[in-house]
């Protein structure tokens, strides 16, 4: 079994999953998707495509300059994406075992966790 990923390494992959993504386009998109609890600062986005380009997870797509600046595009690759589906499956298990002992919890009237 592979060992969990870190939280930025999912939301950078789960942005990517369906389209090609420049730098900024990422930071942005992670954001959106966990309603603003990630906040990729972009070196640590620029390290990040590194090492996940390494593992082969993902792969620069094009380039282009926009206002004289160069613009990489990153995609997902096959392995990034079974990656990401594995994750997810890691995932989904669970939170499905932390919401059947909540639910055992509720039932021998415990009620919710209190703070």
């Amino acid at each position: 079994m592979a060992a969990p990923m870190r939280e930025p390494t999912f939301w950078i992959l789960t942005a990517l999953a369906p389209e090609a993504r420049h730098g900024y386009g990422v930071i942005q998109e992670v954001a959106r998707l966990s309603g603003g609890r990630v906040a990729l600062q972009a070196g640590t986005l620029y390290a990040a495509l590194d090492r996940l380009a390494a593992l082969g997870l993902v792969e620069p797509d094009r380039e282009e300059t926009v206002d004289g600046r160069p613009r990489r595009y990153y995609r997902l690759t096959s392995d990034g994406a079974s990656a990401l589906d594995a994750e997810t499956a890691r995932l989904r298990a669970s939170v499905e075992a932390a919401t059947s002992q909540l639910a055992a919890r509720r039932r021998f009237g415990l009620g919710p966790v209190s703070s």
